[in-house]
């Protein structure tokens, strides 16, 4: 049960570690980011609770809305929804590169939940593939959200509201791609395998550019 436990929480922390310490011009509290891991964490159920009601009900009959449409959604959206709710006005989101750091916690909160789940009910021999895929593709969209966020806090009023929109509907597409492909079965891997390529080269693309408003936002405010 430990080595199950390992396997299922590591993936998750090592990333988030990464994208912590890839910011060289500050430090976030390490407080504040386990709390946007455990809000990440907590979601995660009331979330599957709901998709296992839906299923059972058999609300919706067309796979490709549910597991597409619906799932994607749902999942990006409860995320934004506490970035919005708990994190974005938060004394300690002070900087624009915060808001990867945020982004990727509660997505990794959220994944972390979700793999310990899954590889409680199929075994540790799934361990690497949800490594790999479904726990780094969360931690992806999150940095893609978070990204979105940090530079909509600090950008004026009037453009403010677009990059919130973009917190959520960027995540949203990329996950709507994510899962179509997880659709097409045994032959996803021939899909998926450019698109992690593309979605780690996006996501590293945000974190360098949250890196630079960083730089920015400190020199305006005179700290470098």
């Amino acid at each position: 049960m430990f080595i199950l436990l390992s396997a299922a929480i590591a993936p998750g922390l090592a990333l988030l570690s990464y994208f912590y310490l890839r910011n060289e011009m500050d430090t976030e509290p390490r407080r504040t980011l386990l709390h946007s891991f455990i809000y990440g964490a907590i979601i995660t159920f009331p979330v599957l609770f709901l998709q296992f009601i839906l299923e059972e009900e058999q609300t919706f009959t067309n796979p490709f809305f549910i597991n597409v449409i619906f799932t994607s959604s749902l999942e990006e959206f409860v995320k934004w929804l506490i970035i919005f709710a708990v994190i974005l006005r938060h004394v300690e989101f002070d900087d624009p590169y915060d808001g990867v750091l945020y982004g990727a916690a509660v997505s990794l909160g959220f994944a972390t939940v979700e793999n310990v789940i899954y590889l409680l009910s199929f075994g540790i021999d799934q361990a690497f593939m949800r490594a790999v895929l479904p726990v780094s593709s969360h931690a992806l969209f999150g940095v893609v959200m978070g990204y979105y966020y940090g530079k909509g806090k600090f950008s004026s009023d009037e453009i403010q509201k677009k990059y919130i929109a973009l917190a959520l509907l960027a995540p949203i597409g990329l996950h709507f791609m994510y899962n179509s492909i997880l659709m097409l079965e045994e032959y996803f891997m021939y899909a998926m395998l450019p698109f992690m390529f593309f979605l780690w080269w996006f996501a590293l693309r945000k974190v360098k550019q949250a890196h630079e408003h960083l730089i920015e936002h400190l020199s305006r405010s005179g700290e470098i």
